[in-house]
């Protein structure tokens, strides 16, 4: 989409337009520079701006310490994923290829072109070897952490594709199973990337070993992913949404999708949603030990952008139907806002006050809903008593939901005003020309 595309989806959200051109034309750039012979290294980061263009703009503001690792960290598992994806592989073969992984990132020269053609991703595997140059150039405690996590990641993965075909593609049965697959893809995930920011120096080594917080971190993002895409992997067919939850309403999950569900549907939703958010307080949690300023954004940037794609979702049908995306508006207005621990607190606030608002009291799932955003409002309370880096004491953050609204308001009415009086001089204008027999056109033209 254009500039100009972005700005029209705000127009009703002033607040999101003035983000965008801030982004746009104040916002100073990180430009990674790099030595032009080497290609391997320019390769790399240019497949990273093709598998991920959210993961890749967070990873290129991360320090040099710890930049080149979770780059290729990110690429391995890319790799990874793209195997454990690709249902054209045959079980047998994909289930060696997943077990494997983590020792095929240090044999020189290993590709992989039998992917099927249309997975997106396939070219990464084709390249394979300049992923795996660039690996085995990090230092050993980095090429340690990275080989360690693959290794459980490629074990779980064929533990659960070997599963998926025993069970009719109903790999994932119970909440605990979903909980346990999630683990393995995105847990794991958070844990590798704990323990090389602890291995650069960016963090205190104690942070390493906060694996319990970590893995909510990356559990909550996993999830959210799962329920946005929920139709995408249908197609593809693919079931992850847990049997315990969508059971409940319907005889079989593309039910969902059809018409004459729609209040099971939502309320499925709703239930799943829930199964998420439990993960909210933890993650908050993870984010205010952090201290690295380039960290912190790495990791909290995802997570404000998993809340407000929740609270979208929360009871709207759309997310049966099609992919449901924030505004790029309000998702840069978000990550301009990721400067601490007390605006990240407020942004998980405000996305759980509008899931609130949204909440049914229909819904069997009503007042569970409440009590789990009720925690990430107690949170909030407990956690951000103390004064914060503005010297604002936290009444003040408390209230931000509401000035962000007269914000919006305040900016809404003087862009109206704007346009009213460039209308006004347009007509102007041209009530003047014609008058004097000329075309506003034939000006230009001429």
């Amino acid at each position: 989409m254009s500039i100009a595309s972005y700005f029209l989806q705000s127009i009703f959200h002033p607040t999101e337009i003035t983000a965008l051109v801030q982004f746009k034309y104040f916002k100073p750039k990180h430009i990674l520079e790099f030595n032009p012979e080497n290609k391997q290294k320019i390769r790399c980061y240019e497949f990273l701006d093709k598998t991920s263009r959210s993961f890749a703009a967070v990873i290129k503001e991360l320090d040099d310490d710890v930049r080149d690792a979770v780059c290729i960290f990110y690429l391995v598992l890319r790799g990874l994923d793209t195997i454990e994806d690709d249902m054209s592989i045959p079980i047998e073969k994909k289930e060696t290829l997943l077990r494997s992984f983590h020792k095929i990132i240090s044999q020189k020269g290993w590709t992989f072109t039998e992917n099927g053609p249309d997975e997106k991703d396939r070219q990464l595997l084709v390249e394979f070897d300049v992923i795996i140059d660039e690996f085995l150039s990090l230092k050993k405690e980095f090429r340690d952490v990275i080989a360690d996590i693959t290794n459980k990641m490629g074990n779980g993965m064929a533990d659960y594709a070997k599963e998926a075909i025993h069970n009719d593609s109903y790999g994932i049965i119970t909440n605990k199973d979903f909980d346990k697959y999630c683990y393995y893809v995105a847990g794991l995930v958070g844990i590798g990337l704990n323990r090389l920011f602890a291995e650069s120096g960016l963090e205190s080594p104690e942070l390493a070993n906060d694996t319990d917080l970590s893995v909510h971190m990356g559990l909550f993002l996993q999830k959210t992913n799962i329920i946005r895409d929920y139709l995408e992997d249908l197609l593809d067919g693919r079931k992850f949404w847990p049997k315990e939850i969508w059971s409940n309403y319907v005889e079989d999950l593309s039910d969902l999708k059809e018409s004459g569900y729609e209040t099971k549907a939502l309320d499925c939703l709703t239930s799943i949603i829930l199964n998420t958010l439990h993960h909210a307080p933890e993650c908050l949690n993870y984010m205010s030990k952090l201290k690295n300023k380039s960290v912190f954004s790495f990791c909290a940037i995802p997570q404000v952008m998993a809340i407000a794609t929740l609270a979208l979702m929360f009871r709207n049908y759309d997310t049966y139907q099609k992919v449901v995306k924030i505004r790029r508006g309000e998702s840069i207005k978000l990550m301009l806002r990721c400067t601490s621990i007390y605006e990240v607190a407020n942004i998980f606030r405000e996305y759980t006050r509008v899931i609130i608002r949204k909440n049914d009291p229909r819904d069997p799932n009503f007042m569970k809903i409440s009590v789990a955003c009720g925690k990430i409002e107690q949170w909030c309370a407990v956690n951000l008593q103390a004064t914060d880096v503005y010297n604002l004491p936290y009444p003040s953050i408390v209230k931000r939901d509401s000035l962000n609204q007269e914000s919006d308001l305040l900016l809404f009415v003087g862009f109206g005003l704007l346009a009213f009086t460039a209308y006004l001089l347009y007509y102007y204008n041209w009530e003047h020309f014609h008058h004097n027999g000329l075309e506003v056109f034939d000006i230009f033209d001429a």
